[in-house]
């Protein structure tokens, strides 16, 4: 059983900076697809980040601003959150998938619960 535990949100001001830990524990791939998603209120969730294998894709909103790495030793992920701004404001989700995800919007079997994330 795989269990995502996302940390590091909080308030910052518009153009400050956040970084957003997700530590992975059970049976799973050091390799494996992972991907941070946010949700604001009366937003659909979507897809922001993820990474798989030496490849890191990111959603054109937070492209130059947000980073996402991994440390396979540690089985963590990472978003560092740069500039944000006010429309950055969500709460943020970790995702794992035990295959290959389909963009983000299908294939992602594992989620933590969230951190929230205000500008």
């Amino acid at each position: 059983h795989v269990q995502l535990v996302e940390s590091g949100g909080g308030s910052v001001q518009a153009g400050g900076s956040l970084r957003l830990s997700c530590g992975a524990s059970g049976s799973i791939y050091g390799d494996a697809c992972v991907g941070w998603f946010r949700q604001a209120p009366g937003r659909s969730r979507e897809g922001v980040a993820r990474i798989l294998g030496g490849n890191d894709y990111y959603v054109d909103s937070v492209k130059g601003r947000f980073t996402i790495s991994r440390d396979q030793s540690r089985n963590m992920v990472f978003l560092q959150m740069n500039g944000l701004k006010v429309d950055d404001s969500a709460r943020y989700y970790c995702a794992a998938a035990s295959g290959v995800p389909r963009g983000y919007t299908d294939g992602w079997d594992y989620w933590g619960q969230g951190t929230q994330v205000t500008v």
